[in-house]
């Protein structure tokens, strides 16, 4: 059973990607069942890429990439409410628009670049395994502020992710409450690219999050399960990674997503009815 922990007890950069992996499954499994259950997998994505543009940026002018990462996802809010509020488009048209183009953008720019191009793998994909303390501890920031933020919003987030109407009913805030959502999607993003990459962020945001939707319909114990299905698929995709020279970061998401699947396969396996979340 060494080979369980070898990896992490031999390697001081190891034990810094666990850490970190689990800090980004504790964050992406709180925001992901909140957006899951309010529909916003697209946003999800659509913030993953935006981010794309300012870190291009960030590096060409020797800024840190989370400056730069947190610029674009601004923008990318910023823009989004723009368009919705200013316009008759629909959210997701003013997303969509948004997304392709900040992905565009980025793209140009890093075309333009050679220092950008030579970091584009780092930035796509991470680079959990060259993680530094001070990428971690930012990490553990930002998932405390989450996880509180959840905790103290919980059900007035849940009763608008079900029935914005009825929240608006309740005298919820729904304008507010969806602006802070979106603040912590953006931040979470911003924290986890560093550690998976900017393409790899929405499948810890869903993966995890969709799996644990299968199995609980209690919002406390579907943000617990989603977090801790994040953190296992962490801890394995860093041991597989290591013994089959796998890319971490990519590891780590397949690994998440491969779990959402063979819960997905047991469940038709052996029927049940299909949970739907309440209140915690």
């Amino acid at each position: 059973m060494d080979i369980l922990w070898d990896p992490f007890v031999q390697s001081a950069f190891m034990q810094r990607a666990l850490v970190a992996g689990v800090l980004v499954a504790i964050a992406t499994g709180v925001v992901g069942t909140l957006m899951v259950l309010r529909g916003m997998a697209f946003l999800g994505d659509a913030l993953a890429h935006g981010v794309l543009p300012g870190i291009a940026v960030a590096v060409i002018i020797g800024l840190p990439s989370v400056v730069g990462a947190l610029a674009g996802a601004a923008l990318m809010v910023g823009g989004v409410a723009a368009v919705t509020k200013r316009t008759r488009l629909s959210g997701d048209v003013a997303i969509g628009l948004l997304f392709v183009g900040m992905l565009a953008l980025g793209v140009v720019i890093i075309s333009r670049s050679d220092d950008v191009a030579g970091s584009l793998t780092d930035i796509l994909f991470g680079e959990v395994l060259g993680v530094s303390w001070g990428a971690i501890g930012m990490q553990a920031a930002v998932a405390a502020v989450v996880v509180a933020l959840a905790w103290m919003l919980r059900r007035p987030l849940l009763l608008m992710a079900m029935d914005p109407d009825q929240a608006r009913v309740a005298g919820y805030r729904v304008g507010l409450l969806e602006a802070v959502l979106l603040g912590m999607i953006a931040v979470t993003v911003v924290a986890s690219f560093v550690v998976v990459g900017a393409l790899l962020v929405f499948g810890m945001l869903v993966a995890p999050a969709g799996a644990a939707a299968l199995l609980t319909r209690r919002l406390g114990a579907m943000m617990a399960l989603s977090a801790a299905i994040g953190a296992v698929s962490a801890y394995a995709g860093l041991l597989l990674s290591w013994y089959f020279d796998l890319a971490a970061g990519a590891t780590i998401v397949l690994t998440a997503t491969g779990i959402f699947f063979v819960i997905l396969v047991a469940q038709a396996l052996l029927p049940s009815r299909r949970p739907h979340p309440e209140h915690a």
